[in-house]
């Protein structure tokens, strides 16, 4: 059985995430509702070598939610998509300013839901849309997590054009007593990404081999 948890003009639009500027949909923040657990059927592939791992990430656009399912569905890991206790405004321009206020002040939300049982998972893949050249603070309140201590963190990220930023870097601090692998970084999109591209990046983090 496998288990799915439901965790400035133009150059603003692509430091923050750049979904006008390249296409990507547009959606309103996640509906509280998907945090849940539910039961599917299906045999899980041996591409993460016998580890039990989880997909956390977060998603204002949708562009992390898509990649984020992508990897889940390679891997058959757990799913949990984060959430700030205090949802984001639907309004872009609003939660533009609000993010670069939040990363020039290393502010660090309260989520609403915690991964269960984390303890329990020896991977963690974790998703952000790069805010400001770096991970939004909501993946930064999870990163923050004493619980992580010791855990395998794989990072992933979407961006509107700019790149990652200095993300890396910033988990590594973040997450200091975990170890943070190389990130995958791919530029937003509203299809379904390369399948190469992830299997690539899962291969030099040492799994489906």
């Amino acid at each position: 059985m496998k288990k799915i948890i439901c965790g400035m003009g133009a150059v603003a639009l692509l430091l923050f995430g750049g979904w006008h500027a390249f296409g990507a949909r547009e959606l309103s923040p996640v509906n509280s509702d998907n945090v849940q657990a539910r039961e599917q059927s299906g045999q899980k592939p041996d591409i993460l070598n016998g580890k039990k791992a989880v997909v956390v990430y977060f998603s204002y656009t949708g562009n992390t939610r898509l990649l984020a399912e992508n990897i889940q569905q390679l891997t058959a890991a757990d799913i949990f998509e984060l959430q700030p206790l205090v949802p984001y405004s639907k309004d872009y321009k609003t939660v533009e300013q609000q993010g670069k206020q939040e990363v020039e002040t290393g502010y660090k939300p309260e989520l609403k839901a915690q991964v269960p049982n984390l303890a329990d998972y020896d991977v963690i893949f974790v998703g952000t849309p790069i805010w400001w050249y770096t991970l939004s603070p909501v993946a930064a309140s999870f990163l923050s997590a004493p619980e992580l201590a010791g855990k395998t963190i794989v990072p992933f990220c979407t961006h509107g054009g700019y790149g990652a930023g200095h993300s890396l870097e910033d988990m590594r601090k973040i997450a200091a007593k975990s170890t943070v692998l190389d990130e995958l970084v791919l530029e937003g999109s509203d299809k379904e990404y390369s399948k190469e591209s992830i299997t690539a990046w899962l291969e030099k983090a040492g799994f489906n081999k």
